[in-house]
């Protein structure tokens, strides 16, 4: 006679994480990627541009303010995804060290994504000048105020620092990682 056998709670198996991010987490990645380069490169360009003839400034600022808006509904939905996903493990070979600070490269990067569009809309909705989404003007929500104006604005290029230092690090980890073919690539390789 067969007997029956009954599987207890211990001896079920929990899915294995994945080895690979998912398609939509890769596409996510590598969109930010290029468009927030893009965005600190012209963040840091516009500073340069003169104030006269009148217009030229205003139209790049109102662009990078637009394409700011943009990118921080595509990190809402990158942080959505990566809530409702799990992401695949460091391979077991990764010194310690290694794992941490890519856990708080990460959780930085994070900070400075939720950071810079907060920021930069903040400082920009307590100006005198209505924030323009592709030329249309948002509704205003609070009156101008300069010294909000100034200490979002800081807190803004502030971050810009240390984002660019982030994004760096991340960089340089990542073609590191890349020459000694470890795995670690190899997850959010398109």
């Amino acid at each position: 006679m067969e007997q029956a056998l009954e599987l207890t709670p211990d001896d079920a198996q929990t899915p294995a994480p994945p080895s690979r991010y998912t398609r939509v987490a890769i596409a996510l990645h590598w969109l930010l990627a290029f468009g927030l380069i893009y965005q600190i490169w012209l963040g840091v360009w516009m500073g340069d541009i003169p104030k006269t003839p009148p217009g030229l400034r205003a139209e790049w600022f109102n662009w990078h303010k637009s394409m700011g808006i943009v990118l921080g509904l595509v990190i809402v939905l990158r942080g959505l995804w990566r809530l409702t996903h799990q992401p695949p493990e460091l391979p077991q070979s990764l010194p310690r060290w290694q794992a941490w600070a890519a856990h708080l490269n990460h959780a930085l990067l994070y900070g400075c994504m939720i950071g810079m569009p907060v920021s930069g809309f903040l400082g920009s909705s307590f100006t005198a000048y209505p924030i323009k989404f592709f030329g249309t003007p948002l509704p205003r929500l609070w009156e101008a105020s300069a010294e909000l104006k100034e200490f979002f604005s800081g807190i803004h290029t502030a971050c810009s620092y240390v984002f660019m230092a982030l994004i760096a690090t991340h960089i340089v980890a990542a073609l590191w990682h890349a020459l000694r073919r470890d795995g670690v690539v190899a997850r959010m390789h398109p």
